[in-house]
């Protein structure tokens, strides 16, 4: 797991995030101008367009630009910029595995980098099920494919960890969703602490 805080000049805040050989760059800008059609009086308007390595977005891209925008929502302060527009905008450069998990984690870092008011920070981690009940985190693209189900858990900052978004795909059981919860918990305990550590590097610079 890589990262680097403001690779970009132009947007507000900026971060890559490598995990493996999947690789995104995600860029804030904002709190900005927002077209009064999209106004919200009481918070800010929180956008993410999620770009693919190749060609256009299609069904999957848009469905996963709707679970990174609802967890971002989920982590910015909105109600400290009424009438303004935030967006996130995440380009994918690399598709090795846990590629969803990848953009959150991606859009946190560069929503700390840009400074913006947030509730907590926001740890994703994917991981699979096979067949004989083996639970693996971080998967590649190849143990995706091979899996029985896989899921994306995202989680706050905080002690608990309480769940902040889910997706999951597959077959499984009641109990083995639990377990995959709480391998996937206490991974993205490790994330944030490298997220503190990446901030603090930067700063001490």
């Amino acid at each position: 797991m890589m990262c680097e805080l403001s690779p970009l000049s132009r947007p507000d805040g900026s971060a890559t995030f490598c995990l493996g050989e999947t690789v995104v760059i995600a860029a804030v800008y904002g709190p900005g101008e927002v077209k009064i059609q999209k106004e919200l009086a009481t918070e800010a308007n929180v956008e993410v367009v999620y770009k693919p390595k190749i060609g256009l977005p299609g069904c999957t891209e848009r469905f996963q630009e709707h679970i990174v925008k609802n967890t971002c929502k989920s982590l910015v302060l909105s109600t400290q910029y009424p009438r303004t527009k935030i967006t996130v905008i995440l380009q994918e450069l690399q598709d090795s595995g846990s590629l969803l998990a990848s953009c959150i984690n991606a859009a946190c870092l560069a929503l700390i980098d840009s400074s913006v008011a947030m509730k907590c920070l926001i740890a994703a981690v994917s991981c699979v099920l096979n067949g004989d009940g083996t639970i693996v985190v971080d998967p590649t693209s190849a143990e995706e494919q091979d899996a029985t189900a896989s899921f994306l858990f995202a989680f706050d900052s905080r002690d608990d960890g309480v769940l902040v978004s889910s997706h999951s795909e597959g077959t499984f059981s009641r109990e083995e969703y639990q377990k995959c919860l709480i391998v996937c918990r206490k991974a993205s305990k490790k994330i944030v602490e490298f997220y503190r550590s990446s901030v603090a590097r930067k700063y001490s610079k």
